[in-house]
């Protein structure tokens, strides 16, 4: 990088909490959000548990302080939310607002408001507030909605690597600040439960119905979540300018594709191990320097061999503390890489590791294993964190704790 890079705020809401002090405290008492669909209108709510978010559309309009049928679908809502809280979080004025950029990640956009309205939407003699919602489909427009909503022109752009994407979107952000385009970014992603995902994920029948188990033995699936978080990056002569102090440094990144199918990673974890050593590579650091890994670990039979192998490969005897947290959250596709990102800066700020929850049985594969319980005081330095998404796609951030 030619230019540091720094993050000085985040806004987080999952299944488990609102905001980031909530997350936090539900981390750290082992407070999961899997259980019964209530919100989404879906066939499967008796035999398909997810994590989801227990808040009406109306409920995150109000939090967010946006009309109701004003046009905001659940994903963007969720967007704002958080990255009105990242602000907030980073301390940053309209008017250093106005002159940030925006990367927002999302797969499905407003998909969900397509499929309540599917056949009012039909029907071009029909008028109502659905009609608010006509061009939310576009991932772009998710966008472009926060980007009005925060006055934000200078810089915007939409990411869609299915898993990895907001993983790709702090990326991005993280090149454009290096490169000397713009002093501050505010990057991440969200993404809402809807019949597409759900219904998508159970054709490839990889849903576990009951509660995910990454890592282990008997592993049988994924659960999946909804959520949003956004991270606010900085360059360091904006800090400078500012006086303010950073959450953490963002010193190392890697995106690249393993090449080996549209829907499964490569048995031998090609593209974790190549996006963990590019990322080291870039920050300067050795396998020894890194304290804990924020895995990707969905709890499919594919992803936990292959990300296991991957940093069992790279890491020889010296495998960090290692731990997924999707158990707590679920999948949040799109969002995961930006909602895993902001539990790693907490995990920076409090000095402390997540457990992998769900954890019984090592898989006879790999010799390591995940934390098991919360750990506090684990003295930590540099945090890494995957994302591996379909087509390929693998992604990985190096935190560290401000020199």
């Amino acid at each position: 990088m030619s230019r540091r890079v720094f993050i000085t705020g985040y806004g987080v809401m999952t299944a488990i909490g609102a905001n980031g002090p909530e997350n936090f405290a539900s981390l750290r008492e082992k407070i999961c959000g899997f259980g019964k669909i209530e919100i989404l209108e879906t066939v499967h709510r008796d035999d398909i548990y997810c994590c989801e978010i227990k808040l009406s559309d109306d409920d995150l309009c109000r939090l967010a302080g946006v009309p109701v049928n004003a046009g905001y679908t659940r994903t963007t809502l969720m967007g704002l939310i958080t990255a009105k809280e990242a602000i907030a979080s980073a301390g940053l004025s309209e008017a250093q607002v106005r002159g940030a950029g925006i990367i927002s990640a999302t797969t499905a956009g407003g998909i969900r408001e397509l499929e309540k309205y599917f056949h009012e939407l039909q029907n071009p003699q029909l008028t109502g507030d659905f009609l608010a919602f006509l061009d939310t489909a576009d991932p772009g427009e998710h966008t472009e909605r926060l980007a009005d909503y925060l006055h934000i022109k200078k810089y915007l752009a939409t990411l869609s690597t299915a898993c990895s994407s907001a993983t790709n979107a702090v990326i991005l952000g993280t090149r454009l600040i290096a490169n000397g385009v713009v002093d501050c970014m505010i990057c991440g992603g969200a993404e809402a439960l809807s019949k597409f995902a759900i219904n998508g994920f159970n054709s490839l029948m990889i849903l576990d119905r009951e509660h995910c188990k990454p890592f282990d033995h008997n592993r049988n699936g994924l659960n999946l979540g909804e959520g949003a978080a956004y991270l606010v990056l900085e360059s360091e002569e904006a800090l400078r300018r500012s006086g303010k102090k950073a959450i953490a440094e963002l010193r190392g990144y890697a995106n690249v594709n393993d090449a080996f199918h549209q829907t499964a990673s490569s048995p031998a974890g090609t593209g974790a191990l190549q996006a963990m050593k590019q990322t080291l590579a870039r920050a300067g650091l050795d396998v020894t320097d890194i304290d804990y890994i924020n895995a990707h670990g969905t709890g499919t039979e594919n992803n936990d061999l292959s990300e296991g192998l991957a940093i069992q490969t790279l890491f020889g005897s010296r495998v960090p503390p290692f731990s997924s947290t999707k158990p707590y959250t679920g999948h949040t596709t799109s969002a995961a890489g930006s909602v895993e990102a902001a539990f790693c800066l907490m995990a920076l700020q409090h000095d402390a590791i997540f457990p992998n929850i769900n954890f019984n049985q090592p898989m006879a594969e790999l010799s390591i294993r995940p934390i098991t319980e919360f750990i506090k005081g684990a003295g930590l330095k540099n945090i890494l964190s995957n994302s591996l998404g379909f087509g390929g796609s693998a992604a990985s951030l190096l935190f560290s704790k401000c020199r």
